[in-house]
């Protein structure tokens, strides 16, 4: 008999999928663009088989990936868990043989020395593969039509990192992908490496550093010639793994960094500019150099925004210093000193899960969309994590200023949008907007496309699922050229 704990990571808008399977032509209430044609891919965390304790983190579940391929007014829908080691080990014995959330000392010892990751955070198709990525582990290779799992990668020997970040960027003047890699070399170690793979697979660039404390690094940004990394003061240490806690806590007692380096180094230039307000940001909007200055946007938080990693010194979640706020922190290179010039607000909407026209990662830019939060908005749906909270969806025009956004309803919620361009070479934020549309109450799901610079006018098309998806992370859009390629 299958008995997840009752706790509320599985339970109400958390309650699990676990279904695999195809669906080849999703009910349409509106109409499709005609020339849209492509493939939005995304993930979610859903735990093949109950936890090995309670108490674990949503974090920690087995990555399920989702197609939507768009072709024709039509979309399709397939379905597949990405088959990690942990999956397969675990599916074989039919049992969780892996514990806590980044912790080993929980694993059954059957599996020692063996990758826990889940690959549930981020997919992205780049050179002719669909990329599964977790930060704590390498980076797993699915294929791009029938998400059938390939295995990890060490890009042919060219990359050896016990680690891969879930959130690369690429850059459009080059094909790179750009990311970063930290803790690989041991567990609550301080080493990181930015690194770059050229579009035929092979790591161009690698450089290594180290970071102020260790911390969860869960995004970055590339900058023109640089990178941008925020370092946020979540810390952990080795008597959380003894104790098994929740692997991260917020530490109000350490300062925030940004740091800064060229991509092109070998990681000594690296600099960490402070910030004494211990300020959190989990997810970048995008970054840009601007003469001897480089501005990184971003949602912020005056304390950790992240209830279920808790405070180090036990003071209680406070949800409204927790609201993320878009902002622009920027540092000056030409200073003599290493500290943040200012931090300023962007937008009025508080939200999360920023997105922007990709073709401008690490250039100026004058588009942006979150998930925002309307707490003056009704909510119908039960309580529990992303529930009624996230309920609208705001496009930032960050060139005149003026946020326009569109409300879901009172009973459900929004998950991470993704822009679409109209074609390779139309204007910035010339396209639609695709997202996860969950209904609370009814428990289903709708894929809704927007038109991208009008999203208040409400969706152009629904794609009607007949289920709800869980709780998603990260995706990307993948166009058919990119489908078609080896």
């Amino acid at each position: 008999m299958v008995h997840f704990p009752q706790e509320p990571i599985y339970a109400d808008v958390l309650r699990l999928v676990r279904l695999e399977g195809d669906i080849s032509d999703l009910e349409i209430e509106g109409e499709v663009p005609a020339d849209m044609d492509g493939a939005f891919y995304r993930v979610h965390p859903d735990p093949q088989f109950a936890p090995r304790k309670p108490g674990d983190q949503f974090f920690n579940g087995d990555g399920m990936v989702t197609m939507f391929r768009v072709k024709d007014g039509r979309i399709s829908l397939k379905q597949r868990y990405a088959r990690t080691d942990k999956w397969k080990l675990e599916n074989a014995a039919g049992r969780a043989l892996f514990g806590s959330y980044r912790n080993p000392r929980t694993d059954d010892p059957s599996v020692e020395g063996q990758f826990r990751g889940t690959a549930n955070t981020n997919v992205l198709v780049f050179n002719g593969d669909l990329l599964a990525m977790k930060e704590d582990s390498p980076c797993l290779v699915m294929d791009k039509a029938s998400l059938e799992t390939d295995g990890y990668t060490d890009w042919d020997g060219e990359l050896d990192l016990r680690t891969f970040g879930a959130h690369p960027k690429i850059d459009m003047e080059t094909g790179n992908l750009c990311n970063i890699a930290y803790a690989s070399k041991g567990d609550l170690s301080r080493d990181a490496t930015y690194f770059e793979i050229d579009r035929d697979g092979h790591v161009v660039r690698k450089a290594e550093f180290e970071v102020p404390y260790y911390t969860m690094l869960h995004d970055f940004c590339i900058a023109g010639d640089y990178i941008v990394i925020p370092v946020s003061p979540y810390n952990s240490d080795p008597s959380v793994l003894e104790q098994d806690r929740p692997h991260f806590y917020y530490d109000r007692s350490l300062p925030t960094y940004l740091g800064v380096m060229r991509r092109d180094s070998d990681g000594s230039d690296m600099r960490w500019f402070k910030h004494d307000v211990g300020i959190c940001s989990c997810h970048v909007m995008n970054a840009f150099a601007e003469g001897t200055k480089v501005h990184l946007d971003t949602p912020v938080s005056k304390i950790g925004s992240l209830p279920f990693f808790p405070d180090k010194d036990g003071a209680p979640f406070d949800p409204e210093l927790a609201m993320t706020e878009l902002s622009r922190i920027t540092v000056d290179l030409a200073s003599n000193e290493d500290v943040v010039e200012s931090v300023t607000k962007l937008g009025e909407a508080p939200g999360e899960f920023p997105r922007i026209d990709d073709r401008m990662a690490g250039k100026p830019y004058h588009h942006g969309w979150m998930i925002t939060y309307d707490l003056d908005k009704p909510y119908n749906g039960p309580p529990g994590p992303f529930a009624g909270v996230i309920n609208t969806l705001t496009h930032f025009n960050l060139e005149t200023g003026k946020e326009e956004s569109w409300w879901c309803g009172p009973d459900g919620s929004i998950q991470e949008p993704c822009f679409i361009p109209r074609s390779k070479d139309s204007p910035e934020g010339d396209g639609w907007l695709v997202a996860l549309v969950d209904d609370h109450v009814r428990n289903y799901s709708d894929l809704c496309i927007f038109d991208a610079t009008d999203v208040a006018k409400g969706p152009v098309a629904r794609a009607k699922l007949p289920i709800r998806l869980r709780q998603g992370l990260h995706g990307n859009w993948a166009a058919a050229d990119m489908l078609d390629a080896a």
